[in-house]
């Protein structure tokens, strides 16, 4: 066997030890067998493997020399016209010496990049195709002009699934001893959603206080209520108790240091968890809708959360009274 081809067999498979996502795995995997990969878009939300994929695909596409034949830039920082004049088409030009005949630069947060700088990247793209193939990381793909998308394979990667999150940090828990009770993982999964990175975040924060990790634990690290809390001031504030239900939100918001904006976030969940009729929902619904703007627009959080509470008791004379 020769030293190329034991090279191959041997190369670590960094692919194959993504969490999930396992038929973007599957395709890009195939890129590495045929030694070729197009202008890609990795779209999809935050924590889900995106800047992974990318980093693991070059790995495995050309083993431990991968960080000479990659380029990773960052939008957010970079992103005006000049970069792609500069930047990316000076690594772009020049020709790897390598078994495999292009480098592969990785464009991270793409859809925070100028229009001018977006232009400028559409033409560079198409002509150092030969040498250089683009990856684009994006949350939002439609912020991404389609003459570029046109170009580029798509990738959308989706929250990860209970299961495989909760598989995954059983694991980070067994290795590092850190004692995990069972509301505390519920509780992460409330808070993350799947957002894989912000789930391993959060275990970290919680695990630094060094005690067992309950869900009272993950709610205080993370600045988030309780959920059974927020469910029962909306059910006071419904039964008519207009001053416990205050009570219990100044209570919240000093025991967990949650924002008011986060709250109204936190009580629009809950209220379509109540057993009300729909109508109710839909009406409630367009005054948390209408508090919220209120608060981005710069409004008193006292005054618009306690004016909630107070719609929220009229709405419960009203279901009563139904």
């Amino acid at each position: 066997m020769s030293s190329e081809m034991w090279a191959e067999k041997y190369r670590p498979k960094f692919l194959k030890q993504m969490v999930d996502q396992k038929e973007i795995v599957e395709r890009l995997e195939s890129f590495v067998k045929s030694h070729n990969v197009p202008h890609c878009i990795f779209a999809g939300p935050p924590g889900t493997g995106k800047t992974t994929a990318a980093l693991c695909l070059a790995h495995d596409l050309y083993g431990e020399t991968y960080r000479e034949n990659l380029m990773e830039l960052n939008a957010s920082d970079e992103r005006g016209i000049n970069v792609v004049r500069q930047t990316v088409k000076t690594f772009a030009r020049v020709r790897t010496l390598g078994e495999i005949p292009f480098k592969i630069l990785i464009l991270d947060e793409a859809d925070n990049m100028t229009g001018d700088a977006q232009q400028a990247l559409r033409r560079t793209m198409e002509r150092y195709t030969e040498t250089c193939r683009f990856i684009l990381i994006a949350n939002y793909s439609g912020k991404i002009l389609e003459p570029i998308q046109s170009r580029c394979a798509p990738f959308r990667f989706t929250y990860l699934p209970r299961e495989e999150q909760d598989e995954y940090l059983k694991r980070i828990v067994k290795n590092e001893n850190i004692v995990l009770q069972q509301d505390g993982l519920d509780a992460i999964y409330e808070v993350c959603g799947g957002d894989l990175r912000k789930a391993i975040n959060s275990l970290q924060a919680a695990a630094s206080l060094g005690k067992p990790i309950g869900s009272e634990t993950v709610y205080s690290v993370v600045g988030r209520a309780n959920p059974a809390d927020v469910h029962a001031m909306i059910k006071i504030a419904m039964d008519g108790n207009f001053l416990e239900a205050r009570k219990r939100l100044r209570e919240m918001i000093v025991k967990y240091g949650v924002a008011g904006s986060d709250i109204i976030k936190q009580i629009h969940i809950e209220l379509f968890r109540l057993e009300i009729p729909e109508n109710l929902k839909v009406k409630l619904a367009g005054i948390v809708g209408e508090v919220d703007f209120r608060l981005v627009e710069g409004a008193s959080e006292e005054v618009q959360l306690s004016a909630l509470l107070a719609r929220l008791v009229e709405a419960g004379y009203e279901f009563k009274g139904g």
